[in-house]
């Protein structure tokens, strides 16, 4: 059983949760994930490590699911069934002078990890961060620690430019070039922006998220195609080149299970 010692909301939807697991925090790398159980008999939910503090690992959750639903009812001082990692590769550290990340929604956890590596060992970091609204952005200040400029877009205006990330980088590379870039969202955005930046010359790492069950590389149920080749995102990833990476049947194989998390959705609600 592992301790919840801390956790606050981010906003309605995400929550951040702070876990002793001494074994796992000692091992993990930037790009690492871990899988949690909150109970016994129940799913196991892939997260990003999103942060270490001595034996304590930082996870942030998006309550869309039965199990993270679940997962969010657990309150400082409980404690939840498993926790299992690191899991996954490290994120490939570029040797780099600049470095562009491009986070949206949810996305902004994953990412946070892998600039905060970049910027320790001298690389010039520059984020686009963009959300649905103002009270969808997070991590803000804790990117302010170590970013240089923050470009920040949201869909209904309240904060930054209206419109979507991709609309900020339109603008941007028109003022200055980057040798880099690290883009983690939603499966759309993605796309976009590995797309977008293909035609400014500039290599783009991603991180997919297909659906997992045992992350250990078993099940195949994450695998994903990437140059005509089929990879696990489990033990291949979770972080890939972007530029050949097929996001259309990634999107597709996402819904593949809507109608089994409607059922369980019920079940918590009665």
């Amino acid at each position: 059983m592992y301790k919840i010692i801390d956790k606050r909301a981010l906003n309605k939807d995400v929550d951040l949760m702070v876990i002793d697991a001494p074994f796992v925090a000692k091992n993990a790398l930037p790009g690492h994930f871990l899988i949690v159980r909150v109970e016994e008999g129940g799913e196991r939910i892939p997260l990003t490590i999103v942060d270490l503090d001595g034996g304590n690992v930082t996870i942030i959750y998006q309550k869309l699911g039965f199990s993270t639903k679940r997962l969010g009812e657990k309150h400082i001082g409980d404690t939840i069934e498993d926790v299992v990692g690191p899991l996954g590769k490290p994120s490939h550290i570029r040797n780099v002078e600049s470095i562009l990340g491009i986070a949206g929604g949810v996305g902004a956890a994953p990412l946070f990890p892998q600039l905060k590596e970049y910027a320790r060992r001298g690389t010039k970091v520059d984020l686009v961060i963009g959300g649905r609204s103002q009270d969808y952005l997070f991590l803000l200040d804790e990117y302010k620690e170590f970013c240089e400029n923050i470009y920040i877009s949201t869909d209904d205006g309240s904060l930054g430019t209206k419109g979507f990330v991709t609309d900020v980088l339109k603008k941007l590379y028109q003022e200055k070039n980057f040798d880099h870039s690290v883009a983690i969202g939603p499966l759309v955005m993605m796309k976009h922006t590995v797309l977008l930046n293909q035609k400014y010359g500039i290599s783009t790492d991603v991180s997919l998220n297909p659906i997992m069950i045992d992350g250990t590389g078993m099940c195949g149920n994450c695998r994903v195609t990437i140059n005509d080749k089929t990879y696990f995102a489990c033990i291949d990833g979770p972080d890939f080149p972007g530029e050949g990476v097929n996001f259309d049947e990634l999107i597709a194989r996402q819904v593949y299970y809507t109608e089994e998390e409607h059922i369980c959705n019920l079940r918590l609600v009665k």
